[in-house]
């Protein structure tokens, strides 16, 4: 980020309305790191003053359960109307009457997806929550394109209806109209897990299917592209698979992980810098880059993976174009950090056939973490590449449950450094007695949402660095 970049949150958040988006900040100038070392490109872009020191904190940031508050600032927090268990499908949309409404999915049951006007980003609303039509369902992530909206849903056993996808008309927030439904069920399939939809044409998802028999039953999910273009009638125009997971492949099925999570698609990111291109998470099976400039017939270009020795749940891959860089995040799904080290690591992608790890990002000790709930890496901000997304490939944010949202500075790709903490109290009533920040994303304007796994709702940031 520049020295001279506008504070857009901070006036945005002094208004008592947005009706129009405010000023995109001016990005860092794009460097071309294809041909440099990764360290060197990004040191130049780095023009930026050092962090400010925090103006208080209520904890040591080593302890369990927070609160803690460094380069932060709370502009409001809403508890959703009691139903704050929140899953990771955040997305902003400019309504058609000019206000923001972040959509927001639902970790489990009751509730299907949830509403919240924050064009007052100080003074949250919520516009509309709807439920799901059966207990066994989840509706963990969804994505908004202009007034069109995609919701995944996933079943708690496989074989169980309704799994799949479904759009929605969202032109007026309050009164959500089903377009239509693609079934993704069958005797082997949970549904789709997740989902990822930016360009109006095409959704990307993570997904089981009535034909797909896996080797293994925790590999029931993997790539499939959905066109979308007429959204009265999506159709799936290709697939892919990690090799060894289906029954009748010609190569071995994968050896397990000893906490077996599965070899099973997770984030499949698509970006316009490279739309020939998918980022795909694989869980267990670690990461894959694909060729999809034919969809039809998607093909593996790279691999990496860290497990063994590490311990699988592989769950996000965001590339970093202008600087031959890309994030890999790893879930952590154990509570007691039984899976630690779960982490943010920084990958030197300049040659994609050779993905190199040179670092990750900083925690604290987890033995500090480890009594309550989670302790590790989930989501970061993934630069959706939609204008009402903030862009920027020098910052990182991420949840990381009772750990809290984090800030690092990768300005130097090789030496991450903290620069921001907000782990609020533990809910009243959370079951782990911890709060299990679930999600994390950044509007143009700068300001921060994010939400907590089980009741705590949704809490909105403000950058103060």
């Amino acid at each position: 980020m520049k020295a001279a970049r506008k504070k857009v949150a901070k006036k945005a958040a002094k208004k008592a309305a947005v009706k129009k988006p405010a000023k995109k900040a001016a990005p860092a100038k794009a460097k071309k790191a294809m041909a440099k070392p990764a360290a060197k490109s990004a040191t130049k872009t780095a023009a930026k003053p050092a962090p400010k020191k925090p103006a208080a904190k209520t904890t040591s940031p080593s302890s369990n359960g927070g609160p803690i508050t460094w380069n932060f600032k709370l502009l409001s927090h809403h508890l959703l109307d009691g139903f704050g268990g929140m899953g990771e499908g955040m997305s902003i949309q400019i309504a058609p009457d000019g206000r923001r409404i972040l959509w927001l999915a639902h970790e489990s049951a009751p509730k299907n997806f949830t509403a919240v006007d924050v064009s007052d980003p100080r003074k949250p609303k919520v516009v509309v929550q709807t439920d799901l039509p059966q207990a066994h369902m989840r509706s963990n992530s969804l994505e908004t394109c202009g007034n069109l909206m995609a919701v995944a849903y996933q079943t708690q056993k496989k074989g169980q209806q309704p799994a799949g996808m479904e759009l929605f008309d969202i032109s007026v927030p309050e009164r959500p109209k089903s377009i239509s439904f693609f079934d993704c069920s069958g005797e082997t399939s949970r549904g789709v897990h997740q989902l990822w939809f930016c360009d109006g044409e095409y959704v990307h998802t993570a997904s089981g299917a009535a034909d797909f028999k896996p080797t293994h039953p925790n590999d029931d999910q993997f790539y499939r592209c959905i066109d979308v273009r007429n959204p009265s009638k999506p159709v799936e125009l290709g697939r892919w698979h990690m090799p060894g997971t289906k029954q009748g492949d010609n190569v071995m099925p994968p050896p397990r992980h000893p906490l077996d999570k599965g070899y099973r698609a997770h984030n499949c990111n698509v970006y316009p810098q490279r739309p020939d291109r998918c980022y795909l998470a694989y869980i267990d099976g670690g990461m894959f880059v694909l060729d999809i400039s034919d969809k039809a017939n998607p093909k593996r270009i790279s691999e990496w993976t860290n497990s063994p020795p590490y311990t699988g749940f592989m769950h996000t891959v965001v590339p970093l174009f202008d600087r031959g860089l890309m994030l890999v995040t790893d879930e952590s799904t154990e509570n007691n950090a039984k899976d630690w080290p779960k982490l943010i690591w920084v990958l030197d992608a300049r040659e994609e056939t050779n993905l190199v790890p040179i670092s990750t990002c900083p925690l604290p000790d987890h033995q500090a973490f480890a009594a309550k709930g989670r302790f590790g890496a989930h989501n970061i901000h993934e630069n959706v590449p939609l204008p009402t997304a903030w862009q920027n490939d020098q910052i990182v944010l991420g949840t990381f449950f009772n750990g809290g949202l984090r800030a690092y500075d990768i300005a130097n790709p090789y030496q991450p450094q903290q620069i921001g903490v907000f782990v609020p109290p533990a809910p009243p009533m959370a079951p782990t007695g911890t709060i299990q920040l679930n999600d994390v994303f950044v509007d143009e304007r700068e300001i921060v949402y994010t939400v907590d796994r089980h009741i705590g709702g949704l809490y909105i940031l403000e950058m103060d660095f």
